[in-house]
C-alpha cells in the first residue's frame, strides 16, 4: 500500500488495505570447511520456507510475519566454536530477520538483519568443547516485514534469499 498526498488537502490517504510482499528462503546452504568436518557438522531441518505478508491496517504498516519452521542441528567435539550467518539476495526489497531459539550449547545472537551482500556474521557463539560429541537443535525464526514505502511483491517481485550457515572454530 502506498501513502498519496492529496494535493487539495495536504493529508495522506491510503489507497490500498493491503500489501503483498512474499519473501522466499530459496535455498539454504551450509558450509563446513574440510578442517572443521573433522570437528564438527551442520545442517539445516525443514527445508525452503517462503513467508507472506497480505494484510495492513488502514493507517498502518503490514503486519511482519514469523516463521519457526525450520532448525538448525549442529554438533561439536574438540574446540570452542561459533556458527556465522549470511545471505544472497540479488534484489532484495523487504526486510529479513533471523534468530536461533531454544539454544543450549552456545549463546545466541540479537536478531541477525539479513541483507545482501553482507558479510558473515556472528549467529551463535561460544558453543563449548566438550571432548564428546554434543548435539543441539535450535529453532530458526524469520521475521519478515515491509513498509508501504517499500512498495509491494506485485510491483518489486519476490525477494529470494540463499542463506549460508558456517559452522568455524571460535
Amino acid at each position: 500500500m502506498k501513502n498519496i498526498k492529496s494535493a487539495a488537502t495536504g493529508r495522506k490517504s491510503q489507497t490500498r488495505l493491503g500489501a503483498l510482499l512474499v519473501i522466499v528462503l530459496f535455498a539454504i546452504g551450509l558450509l563446513v570447511t574440510e578442517t572443521e568436518a573433522q570437528t564438527g557438522f551442520i545442517n539445516v531441518r525443514g527445508g525452503n520456507i517462503t513467508m507472506n505478508i497480505t494484510t495492513g491496517a488502514a493507517g498502518s504498516q503490514p503486519v511482519a510475519v514469523t516463521n519457526t519452521i525450520t532448525s538448525l542441528r549442529y554438533w561439536r567435539q574438540a574446540k570452542i566454536a561459533k556458527i556465522t550467518v549470511k545471505t544472497t539476495c540479488p534484489t532484495q526489497a523487504f526486510n529479513l530477520q533471523v534468530v536461533a531459539t531454544g539454544v543450549t550449547y552456545g549463546v545466541a545472537a540479537p536478531a541477525v538483519s539479513l541483507t545482501n551482500g553482507m558479510l558473515a556474521v556472528d549467529f551463535i557463539t561460544n558453543i563449548p568443547s566438550t571432548g564428546t560429541w554434543t548435539n543441539t537443535t535450535p529453532t530458526l525464526q524469520y521475521t519478515a516485514s515491509a513498509t508501504f514505502a517499500q512498495g509491494n511483491s506485485a510491483e518489486l517481485g519476490n525477494d529470494l534469499h540463499t542463506l549460508t550457515y558456517t559452522l568455524v572454530v571460535q
